[in-house]
């Protein structure tokens, strides 16, 4: 590469991570403490926000430089990470502050072995990272009074309060209400107003046994609904979040190249159309049931009916890669669509939809099969023990429903 160009790259690559570093910043003190620059966050909100961003892009590097090095020790050319940088707190909108980073990979790889290796190393060297600021978070908890500065009204309801507040969501009282003056009905009566629209995050089994075996038995231990108040334990959540979804054993993402290794192209092709399926039919399950059906008017069909519609569009989509005929894609999604109706409709059970969108960009762009190689030998024992490891990991990390917004 040419010295000139090599130093322009160095410099965006740089300035890309510098920038994730600030937006990431910010991003922890939205979540952290509740402060937006436009809701008056001050310099010391601001750097309250490297508690979340400093751990988080730790592990995310720690992801990336993984595949990275094993990409350099197999002779792959391959360029240091980009970092996205990603932020909307200036509208006031909650984010993490980043879309993740990624290594461009220049040139084929042509070996299983190697692609293996690359794809594996990632997400185990970030999950190392991101379990262990699982358990230093859990171990060094502050103490109760900490979440009741964020929250005074909490301190009401004395240190039970999540089971006295009959497991109602986080709110943010309106700055002319002093919950010290208020009495417990009032109090009770202004959380049950801001219900809706409030955040929790989805559990997973790591989390759950880290609430269980790690935190001190005298400190309030976060939940799914307070995690977000905690950074070091956020950074934790989001890097298994991410770590499960790399894991995905589909198509060319970090856990399809490790299915690809285990069990070799033809078996990875049936496996991950399977693993997409069921991926897609938890995603949309629950999108329309007949419960749907009876409460809509006349009035209402039309916008029922186009519901339908683009739900049957956004399944269509999903198989871009999956068939190559249209006429398979539509029978497909008619029939994905019918299935639901019925399991949802007949066992009362909901998906996330908030994974169609993941399951568009797997479908139609990313692709649910892998390249082929030249070099087709299978794995030795080692690596296949490291590819189980890390579809148990896959298994440790997934939160079926990562997000929720309540009341929505």
């Amino acid at each position: 590469m040419d010295l000139n160009k090599q130093t322009k790259t160095r410099l965006i690559q740089l300035g890309l991570f510098l920038t994730t570093l600030v937006t990431t910043t910010l991003a922890g003190t939205e979540w952290t403490i509740g402060k937006f620059i436009i809701l008056g966050m001050t310099w010391d909100d601001f750097l309250f926000g490297f508690q979340f961003s400093i751990p988080f892009l730790l592990i995310l590097t720690v992801h990336e430089f993984g595949h990275y090095f094993t990409a350099r020790y197999h002779k792959i050319n391959v360029t240091l990470p980009y970092y996205i940088p990603m932020w909307l707190g200036f509208i006031g909108a909650p984010t993490i502050g980043t879309f993740g980073a990624f290594i461009r990979i220049k040139e084929s790889i042509i070996s299983r072995i190697k692609y293996f290796d690359v794809g594996v190393s990632g997400p185990i060297s970030g999950f190392v990272v991101a379990l262990a600021m699982m358990v230093y978070g859990f171990q060094s908890l502050p103490e109760t009074d900490y979440i009741y500065e964020i929250h005074p009204e909490y301190e009401i309801f004395g240190e039970n309060f999540e089971q006295r507040m009959d497991g109602l969501d986080t709110l943010i009282l309106k700055s002319d209400l002093n919950p010290a003056r208020m009495s417990y009905e009032t109090l009770q009566d202004t959380i049950d107003t801001g219900r809706e629209g409030s955040i929790s995050f989805g559990d997973n089994i790591l989390m759950n046994l880290g609430r269980q075996y790690l935190a001190p038995d005298d400190r309030y231990v976060p939940s799914s609904k307070e995690l977000m108040h905690y950074p070091i334990l956020l950074a934790a959540y989001l890097a298994f979040f991410f770590t499960a979804l790399n894991l995905l054993p589909i198509g060319q993402l970090d856990g399809g190249h490790v299915l690809f290794g285990l069990f070799g192209a033809k078996n990875h092709g049936i496996i991950s159309r399977v693993m997409f399926t069921c991926f897609l039919f938890y995603a949309g399950l629950g999108w329309v049931t007949t419960a749907d059906l009876v409460n809509t008017s006349i009035e209402s069909l039309g916008g029922f009916l186009l519901n339908i519609a683009v739900y049957l569009i956004v399944l269509y989509w999903s198989t871009a890669s999956v068939f190559k005929e249209k006429r398979n894609r539509l029978l497909y999604a008619t029939a994905m669509f019918t299935v639901q109706f019925f399991v949802a409709s007949i066992f009362k059970v909901e998906g996330y939809t908030g994974w169609l969108v993941f399951s568009i960009l797997i479908g139609r762009f990313i692709g649910v099969d892998h390249p082929p190689v030249v070099d087709n030998r299978p794995l030795t024992m080692g690596r296949k023990i490291l590819g189980w490891v890390a579809l148990i990991i896959f298994i440790l990390s997934f939160s079926p429903q990562p997000l929720v917004i309540h009341g929505i």
